[in-house]
């Protein structure tokens, strides 16, 4: 087993009861740590190998010291980070108040939740290996989940671990879901990016992508230049190619073949088709995207087409929304009565 250095766990935010209706409601708490991942050692980006993981507690975890729970791994997308979906920084989303409203409904079964930081300096590791940003797959399946089960009250079995994440994270989800099925037992997809590859860019974000030629100069690029670094970072790491690390993305206002090939490659239908048995195996499959979120919506209408060639039973839902404006309700009324379902409380 790959040993995992201990930190000390740091308590961000311990939530206190309030009264909401003349009840008592008892909130979970949170706690921001730092997972080493040895896997995450040396990569070239320099990006740190003690990532902040944020764990959001249920209700009952401190009162209740013999219970044990299962364990949602949520992922965060591009250029976002743990804190900000947490709570800890302002941000269009709050976890933590989300799940304090359904669990204090008593609908679902409550359950640890983990997000690790997979901000990286190029926006974003899209949960993949890479010897530029880590080898962030392994992070997640094996080193993180390991340590989440040596130090909480976990039920420590695939039949009880769930994977989500929400747009890069949900391309995290089915990359390293359909590879860990021993691991996770099911997935929920919240407006999962990279699905196919890309449209064409126009003769401008060609130019914006060449121009940058220094990772200083990364956070003043717009997003599809940002989005275009972080890919190669992800997709077509070179070693031999400072200081970005990366195949030639352009040269000379074109786009080059090989490193377009590789992005394809790795987008999330092209690798579906040698998943399918693992696929199979797992509990459950849930995946949904705004109407108005294109082309991701049409790229999971895809999905939902091709598991349904393979009978693979799953969930699929084009709703009324763009890429973040309903993602709070979703979680809210889909995703966590997903996972209560599908895992397993004991």
């Amino acid at each position: 087993m790959k040993k995992i250095i201990l930190l000390i766990a740091l308590v961000i935010a311990v939530h206190i009861p309030e009264i909401v209706s003349g009840q008592t409601t008892l909130q979970g708490s949170v706690e921001r740590i730092k997972v080493h991942g040895k896997g995450l050692e040396g990569n070239l980006e320099g990006n740190s190998a003690d990532p902040d993981v944020s764990i959001y507690l249920p209700p009952s975890y401190r009162k209740d010291s013999k219970r044990r729970y299962p364990v949602v791994y949520l992922l965060h997308g591009f250029t976002d980070n743990d804190a900000q979906w947490y709570g800890l920084v302002k941000h269009w989303i709050n976890l933590p108040q989300i799940v304090d409203k359904v669990f204090a409904a008593g609908q679902v079964q409550e359950m640890i939740i983990v997000t690790p930081n997979a901000y990286t300096r190029s926006g974003g590791s899209f949960y993949s290996n890479s010897v530029t940003v880590g080898n962030w797959e392994e992070y997640v399946a094996k080193e993180l989940v390991s340590y989440i089960d040596q130090h909480y009250r976990t039920i420590a079995k695939a039949a009880s671990r769930g994977l989500a994440g929400h747009s890069m994270g949900g391309y995290g989800t089915i990359r390293i879901g359909e590879r860990y099925p021993n691991v996770f037992s099911s997935l929920y997809l919240l407006s999962p990016c990279c699905m196919a590859p890309g449209g064409n860019r126009s003769p401008e974000s060609l130019a914006k992508i060449e121009a940058l030629k220094d990772p200083a100069d990364f956070n003043k690029a717009d997003f599809g230049t940002k989005a275009a670094i972080a890919s190669a970072a992800a997709w077509s790491p070179n070693p031999t190619k400072p200081p970005f690390y990366t195949d030639q993305i352009v040269e000379n206002g074109q786009l080059q073949k090989m490193t377009e090939t590789k992005w394809a490659a790795n987008s999330g239908l092209a690798t579906l088709d040698q998943y399918i048995s693992n696929l199979k195996q797992l509990k459950g499959i849930a995946f949904d995207a705004g109407d108005r979120d294109q082309p991701i919506a049409a790229n999971i209408k895809i999905l939902h087409q091709t598991l349904d060639n393979y009978k693979i039973e799953h969930s699929y839902e084009e709703y009324q929304g763009d890429h973040l404006n309903k993602i709070g309700e979703r979680i809210e009324q889909k995703m966590l009565p997903f996972f209560s379902k599908k895992l397993a409380g004991k």
